[in-house]
C-alpha cells in the first residue's frame, strides 16, 4: 500500500516519531467527537490506539502518569536538516498523516491525495518566491490559520524556509504559536534551530524533528527502485549529489545537469594565474544566472499572461481601455516579485555549483591525509588525488575553507560577484 512517508529516504526515526504523533492527534479528535480514522479502514499492522498511548507524553518533552490521548501531538513543529534531507517532504507528510481519514498517512485517501497535491482546502503552504517572506504575507496566512477546518480535522500551516521569515514576520508568527487557535498546526522548515535560522522564542515553543542526510547507499536503492535508473548511474549520482534526493534525480535524468557539474569541477585545473581566476569567477556567475533565468522564465511568463487576462488585456467592451490604463501598477508589483524570485533562483543554482566544488576541495583534502573514506565525486577523484599530493593537507584545507566562507559571504548578503571574486583568487593563491 502507498504511504505518505515513502519518499523520505533515510529518515526511519523522525517517520517513527510523526506517526506516533498523527495518531495521538487521530486520538483527540476521537475525544472531542470529531471526524477520525474509521476504526474498520485501519491498517491491523498500524493500531492508532496502540501507537497513541505508547507515545504518551513524548511532546515537548513531558513525561505523563496516564495515556493522554495528545500527548504525542503539538500544536507547532520544527523540522530541521541539511539541504535535501528533506524537511519539506517531511511536513508535507505529516500534513497528510494529519489529514488522513484511514491511519496515520495510507497514501490513497483524499485526505493524503489532496495534501500531497497540494489542493486540501485545510492545508496552506507558504514558500518564499524570493529572498525572504514579508510580514504582511505571515499577517494573512495567521489570520486564515484561525479559521475552522473546513473538513473538521486539522488546519495546517507549512512554511518552507522558515529561517527567511524577516523579523517583523516572525513576530507576527511568535502570536500565533503563542496563542494558537484550537487544531490548528504550524510546521516550520528550517536548516537548524541556531537563532539565525530561527528565533529562540518559536523554537521554544515548538517540538523540533531533527533530519539527517541519507546516505548515498539508499539515495541510490531509491533512484533504482523509484525512479528506474540504472544502479551504476544511480550510485554515481547519489555520491555526487552528497545525500541530496533532489539533486541526485535531476544529475541522473538531465544531461545538462551534469554539463554544468562539469564546468564547475572543471575550475581547479583553470586557476593558472590572476585573469584565469577572475575569468573563472565570471563564467560561474554567469552559469547561475543562465541556469536561474531558464528556471523561472516558463513560470514567469505564464503568471504575466495570466494577470494580463485578469485585467482585460486585448478586451474591446465597454471599460476595457480603463481597466488597461489602472494595471499598471499590478503588472510593476508582479515583475517586482519575479525579480526577486529570479534573484533567488541565481543564488540557489549558484550555491549548488559551490557545494560541487567544496566536494572537490574535500575529496583533496581527504586524498592528502589519507583518509579511508570514499571521494564524493567518484569520477574527478585522479585529479583531486594529484591536488592533494600537489597542496599538502594545510593548502587543500585552506581552499575547502575559501569555498565555504563563499556560500556564507552570499548567505550574509555580500554581491555574489565580490564574494566569487575574492574565493577564485583564494583558491589561485591557496
Amino acid at each position: 500500500m502507498p504511504d505518505v512517508f515513502a519518499d523520505l529516504v533515510g529518515q526511519d526515526d523522525a517517520v517513527d516519531t510523526l506517526r506516533r504523533a498523527a495518531a495521538s492527534a487521530a486520538a483527540v479528535l476521537r475525544a472531542a467527537h470529531l471526524p477520525a480514522p474509521s476504526a474498520t479502514a485501519v491498517d491491523p499492522d498500524d493500531d492508532l490506539a496502540a501507537l497513541a498511548e505508547a507515545d504518551g507524553g513524548a511532546a515537548d518533552g513531558g513525561t505523563a502518569t496516564a495515556v493522554d490521548p495528545g500527548a504525542g501531538m503539538t500544536h507547532a513543529w520544527i523540522f530541521t536538516g541539511p539541504p535535501g534531507s528533506g524537511r519539506s517532504v517531511a511536513a508535507r507528510a505529516f500534513a497528510a498523516a494529519l489529514q488522513c481519514v484511514h491511519g496515520t498517512g495510507c497514501g490513497t485517501c483524499p485526505g493524503c491525495h489532496t495534501t500531497l497535491a497540494g489542493t486540501h482546502a485545510d492545508v496552506r503552504l507558504v514558500a518564499p518566491e524570493g529572498l525572504s517572506i514579508g510580514v504582511g504575507e505571515m499577517r494573512a496566512l495567521v489570520l486564515r490559520a484561525a479559521s475552522t477546518p473546513s473538513g473538521g480535522r486539522w488546519q495546517v500551516v507549512i512554511i518552507e524556509d522558515a529561517d527567511r521569515l524577516t523579523e517583523a514576520a516572525g513576530n507576527a508568527l511568535l502570536k500565533a504559536v503563542e496563542e494558537p487557535p484550537p487544531r490548528t498546526v504550524f510546521l516550520l522548515c528550517a536548516p537548524s534551530t541556531h537563532p539565525e535560522d530561527v528565533s529562540v522564542t518559536i523554537r521554544s515553543r515548538c517540538r523540533i524533528v531533527p533530519l539527517r542526510q541519507p546516505s548515498a547507499a539508499a539515495v541510490a536503492e531509491v533512484l533504482v527502485a523509484r525512479d528506474g535508473i540504472a544502479p551504476d548511474v544511480a550510485q554515481w549520482a547519489a555520491a555526487a549529489a552528497q545525500g541530496h534526493v533532489g539533486r541526485a534525480r535531476r544529475l541522473a535524468r538531465d544531461p545538462e545537469a551534469r554539463q554544468r557539474r562539469d564546468a564547475v569541477l572543471a575550475v581547479p585545473r583553470r586557476l593558472t594565474g590572476v585573469g584565469t581566476a577572475l575569468d573563472a569567477a565570471s563564467a560561474l556567475i554567469e552559469a547561475a544566472e543562465a541556469e536561474a533565468a531558464a528556471s523561472v522564465a516558463e513560470s514567469d511568463a505564464a503568471e504575466r499572461a495570466a494577470l494580463q487576462t485578469a485585467l482585460g488585456a486585448g478586451g474591446t467592451g465597454r471599460g476595457a481601455a480603463g481597466a488597461t490604463r489602472g494595471s499598471a501598477s499590478q503588472l510593476k508589483d508582479l515583475e517586482k516579485r519575479q525579480k526577486s524570485r529570479a534573484t533567488r533562483a541565481q543564488r540557489d543554482a549558484l550555491d549548488r555549483a559551490l557545494v560541487d566544488l567544496a566536494g572537490f576541495y574535500r575529496d583533496a583534502l581527504t586524498s592528502a591525509l589519507r583518509a579511508p573514506v570514499a571521494p564524493v565525486h567518484t569520477d574527478t577523484a585522479p585529479l583531486a588525488e594529484a591536488g592533494g599530493q600537489k597542496w599538502a593537507p594545510e593548502g587543500a584545507l585552506r581552499r575547502l575553507e575559501a569555498v565555504l566562507e563563499c556560500r556564507a559571504a552570499i548567505e550574509a548578503n555580500v554581491k555574489p560577484r565580490i564574494a566569487v571574486e575574492a574565493m577564485m583568487l583564494s583558491l589561485w593563491r591557496g
